[in-house]
Protein backbone atom coordinates (compact mmCIF):
# COMPACT_ATOMS: atom_id res chain seq x y z
CA UNK A 1 0.00 0.00 0.00
CA UNK A 2 1.28 3.17 -0.79
CA UNK A 3 1.97 6.03 2.06
CA UNK A 4 -0.58 8.23 0.52
CA UNK A 5 -3.32 5.52 0.75
CA UNK A 6 -1.74 4.95 4.17
CA UNK A 7 -2.15 8.56 5.01
CA UNK A 8 -5.89 8.47 3.84
CA UNK A 9 -6.69 5.98 6.36
CA UNK A 10 -5.54 7.18 9.03
CA UNK A 11 -6.98 10.72 8.15
CA UNK A 12 -10.52 8.84 8.29
CA UNK A 13 -9.72 6.74 11.35
CA UNK A 14 -9.23 10.09 12.96
CA UNK A 15 -11.83 11.91 11.43
CA UNK A 16 -14.54 9.34 12.37
CA UNK A 17 -13.10 8.58 15.91
CA UNK A 18 -13.46 12.66 16.56
CA UNK A 19 -16.82 12.44 14.81
CA UNK A 20 -18.08 9.37 16.98
CA UNK A 21 -16.81 10.47 19.93
CA UNK A 22 -17.31 7.80 22.87
CA UNK A 23 -20.68 6.20 21.66
CA UNK A 24 -20.63 2.89 21.56
CA UNK A 25 -22.75 -0.04 20.11
CA UNK A 26 -26.30 -0.37 20.57
CA UNK A 27 -26.66 -2.08 23.59
CA UNK A 28 -23.37 -2.51 24.20
CA UNK A 29 -20.23 -1.48 26.07
CA UNK A 30 -18.48 -2.25 22.57
CA UNK A 31 -16.87 1.08 21.18
CA UNK A 32 -18.64 2.42 18.15
CA UNK A 33 -15.25 2.30 16.19
CA UNK A 34 -14.95 -1.38 16.48
CA UNK A 35 -18.11 -1.17 13.61
CA UNK A 36 -16.35 1.39 11.45
CA UNK A 37 -13.13 -0.59 11.41
CA UNK A 38 -14.68 -4.58 10.68
CA UNK A 39 -16.21 -2.90 7.81
CA UNK A 40 -13.48 -1.23 5.89
CA UNK A 41 -11.61 -4.76 6.43
CA UNK A 42 -14.47 -6.32 5.08
CA UNK A 43 -14.38 -3.89 2.38
CA UNK A 44 -10.82 -4.55 1.42
CA UNK A 45 -11.50 -8.28 1.88
CA UNK A 46 -14.24 -7.83 -1.15
CA UNK A 47 -11.60 -6.59 -3.43
CA UNK A 48 -12.49 -2.87 -2.51
CA UNK A 49 -10.04 0.00 -3.06
CA UNK A 50 -8.51 2.46 -0.49
CA UNK A 51 -11.28 4.76 -1.65
CA UNK A 52 -14.28 2.28 -0.76
CA UNK A 53 -12.32 1.52 2.30
CA UNK A 54 -11.93 5.06 3.38
CA UNK A 55 -15.89 5.38 2.74
CA UNK A 56 -16.66 2.14 5.54
CA UNK A 57 -14.77 4.58 7.87
CA UNK A 58 -16.72 7.39 7.66
CA UNK A 59 -20.29 5.45 6.51
CA UNK A 60 -21.85 6.64 9.34
CA UNK A 61 -20.76 10.32 10.15
CA UNK A 62 -23.64 12.03 8.39
CA UNK A 63 -25.75 9.67 10.14
CA UNK A 64 -24.28 9.33 13.61
CA UNK A 65 -21.44 11.49 14.17
CA UNK A 66 -21.08 14.73 15.67
CA UNK A 67 -21.40 18.04 13.39
CA UNK A 68 -20.34 16.51 10.12
CA UNK A 69 -22.03 17.02 6.53
CA UNK A 70 -21.49 16.60 3.05
CA UNK A 71 -19.55 19.59 2.15
CA UNK A 72 -17.21 18.87 5.00
CA UNK A 73 -16.57 15.27 4.11
CA UNK A 74 -16.07 16.80 0.67
CA UNK A 75 -13.60 19.10 1.37
CA UNK A 76 -11.70 16.38 3.64
CA UNK A 77 -11.70 12.96 1.52
CA UNK A 78 -13.03 14.08 -1.85
CA UNK A 79 -16.06 14.02 -4.68
CA UNK A 80 -16.43 9.98 -4.35
CA UNK A 81 -15.94 9.45 -0.78
CA UNK A 82 -18.58 11.75 0.43
CA UNK A 83 -21.00 10.82 -2.20
CA UNK A 84 -20.41 6.88 -1.11
CA UNK A 85 -21.12 8.29 2.27
CA UNK A 86 -24.48 10.28 1.60
CA UNK A 87 -25.29 6.88 -0.48
CA UNK A 88 -24.86 4.59 2.42
CA UNK A 89 -26.93 7.01 5.08
CA UNK A 90 -30.41 6.42 6.14
CA UNK A 91 -31.30 9.98 7.23
CA UNK A 92 -34.14 12.38 6.04
CA UNK A 93 -33.65 15.90 5.24
CA UNK A 94 -34.05 17.66 8.39
CA UNK A 95 -33.03 15.23 10.95
CA UNK A 96 -30.48 15.35 13.69
CA UNK A 97 -28.15 12.20 15.46
CA UNK A 98 -30.85 13.19 18.08
CA UNK A 99 -34.62 13.71 16.50
CA UNK A 100 -34.81 11.69 13.29
CA UNK A 101 -37.87 10.93 11.16
CA UNK A 102 -39.51 7.34 11.82
CA UNK A 103 -37.66 4.38 11.47
CA UNK A 104 -40.15 3.22 8.66
CA UNK A 105 -39.54 6.43 6.41
CA UNK A 106 -35.60 6.44 6.86
CA UNK A 107 -35.11 2.99 5.69
CA UNK A 108 -37.65 2.81 2.78
CA UNK A 109 -36.05 6.03 1.28
CA UNK A 110 -32.37 4.26 2.27
CA UNK A 111 -33.55 0.66 0.36
CA UNK A 112 -34.73 3.20 -2.30
CA UNK A 113 -31.66 5.06 -3.17
CA UNK A 114 -29.55 2.69 -2.65
CA UNK A 115 -30.90 0.61 -5.86
CA UNK A 116 -29.81 3.53 -7.84
CA UNK A 117 -26.84 3.97 -6.09
CA UNK A 118 -23.30 2.46 -7.81
CA UNK A 119 -21.73 -0.67 -7.37
CA UNK A 120 -19.04 1.27 -4.79
CA UNK A 121 -21.62 2.35 -2.98
CA UNK A 122 -23.04 -0.93 -2.88
CA UNK A 123 -20.19 -2.64 -1.74
CA UNK A 124 -19.71 -0.59 0.77
CA UNK A 125 -23.29 -0.73 2.04
CA UNK A 126 -23.10 -4.36 1.81
CA UNK A 127 -19.71 -4.72 3.97
CA UNK A 128 -22.15 -2.23 6.58
CA UNK A 129 -24.99 -4.79 6.93
CA UNK A 130 -23.03 -7.86 6.57
CA UNK A 131 -20.99 -6.63 9.55
CA UNK A 132 -24.04 -5.84 11.22
CA UNK A 133 -25.78 -8.79 11.27
CA UNK A 134 -22.86 -10.44 12.30
CA UNK A 135 -23.06 -8.82 15.12
CA UNK A 136 -26.79 -9.41 15.73
CA UNK A 137 -26.98 -12.85 14.86
CA UNK A 138 -23.55 -13.51 17.75
CA UNK A 139 -25.61 -11.27 20.06
CA UNK A 140 -28.66 -13.47 19.61
CA UNK A 141 -27.08 -16.58 19.81
CA UNK A 142 -25.48 -15.67 23.74
CA UNK A 143 -27.97 -13.58 25.09
CA UNK A 144 -31.28 -14.79 23.08
CA UNK A 145 -34.22 -13.12 21.72
CA UNK A 146 -34.25 -9.80 24.42
CA UNK A 147 -31.81 -8.85 22.01
CA UNK A 148 -34.45 -7.90 18.99
CA UNK A 149 -36.24 -5.32 22.14
CA UNK A 150 -32.86 -2.97 21.95
CA UNK A 151 -33.87 -2.19 18.13
CA UNK A 152 -36.71 0.42 17.59
CA UNK A 153 -38.16 -1.51 14.97
CA UNK A 154 -40.19 -4.65 16.03
CA UNK A 155 -38.79 -8.25 15.29
CA UNK A 156 -40.76 -8.40 11.89
CA UNK A 157 -39.91 -4.96 10.96
CA UNK A 158 -36.10 -5.59 11.51
CA UNK A 159 -36.38 -9.00 9.37
CA UNK A 160 -38.23 -6.89 6.59
CA UNK A 161 -35.32 -4.58 6.58
CA UNK A 162 -32.58 -6.95 6.56
CA UNK A 163 -34.16 -8.94 3.86
CA UNK A 164 -35.00 -6.29 1.42
CA UNK A 165 -30.98 -5.06 1.90
CA UNK A 166 -29.54 -8.81 1.37
CA UNK A 167 -31.91 -8.99 -1.69
CA UNK A 168 -30.57 -5.80 -3.06
CA UNK A 169 -26.64 -5.78 -1.75
CA UNK A 170 -26.00 -9.59 -1.86
CA UNK A 171 -24.71 -9.75 -5.49
CA UNK A 172 -22.30 -6.72 -4.44
CA UNK A 173 -20.09 -9.04 -2.45
CA UNK A 174 -17.85 -11.79 -3.91
CA UNK A 175 -18.73 -15.68 -3.30
CA UNK A 176 -17.47 -16.32 0.18
CA UNK A 177 -19.17 -12.98 2.19
CA UNK A 178 -22.22 -13.95 0.22
CA UNK A 179 -22.81 -17.29 1.13
CA UNK A 180 -22.09 -15.89 4.76
CA UNK A 181 -24.93 -13.42 4.23
CA UNK A 182 -26.74 -15.97 2.77
CA UNK A 183 -26.61 -17.46 5.79
CA UNK A 184 -27.02 -15.12 8.53
CA UNK A 185 -30.48 -14.31 7.00
CA UNK A 186 -31.76 -17.55 7.28
CA UNK A 187 -30.77 -17.20 10.89
CA UNK A 188 -31.94 -14.20 11.63
CA UNK A 189 -35.13 -15.16 9.95
CA UNK A 190 -35.06 -18.77 12.56
CA UNK A 191 -34.62 -16.48 15.21
CA UNK A 192 -37.41 -14.22 14.64
CA UNK A 193 -39.55 -17.45 14.16
CA UNK A 194 -38.80 -18.79 17.10
CA UNK A 195 -39.24 -15.59 19.43
CA UNK A 196 -42.43 -14.98 17.40
CA UNK A 197 -43.72 -18.56 18.88
CA UNK A 198 -45.70 -21.21 17.51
Amino acid sequence: MQESDRRRLVDALAFALAAHGKQTRKGTEVPYVSHLLSVAGLVLDAGGDVTQAVAALLHDTLEDGDRVDVAGLRAGFGDEVAAIVAACTDVLPGDTREAKSPWGARKTRYLAHLRSAGPRAQLVAACDKLHNLRSLIGDLRSQGAATLERFTASPERTRWYYESAHALLRDSLPDSARLEFDALIEALRGFIARSEGP
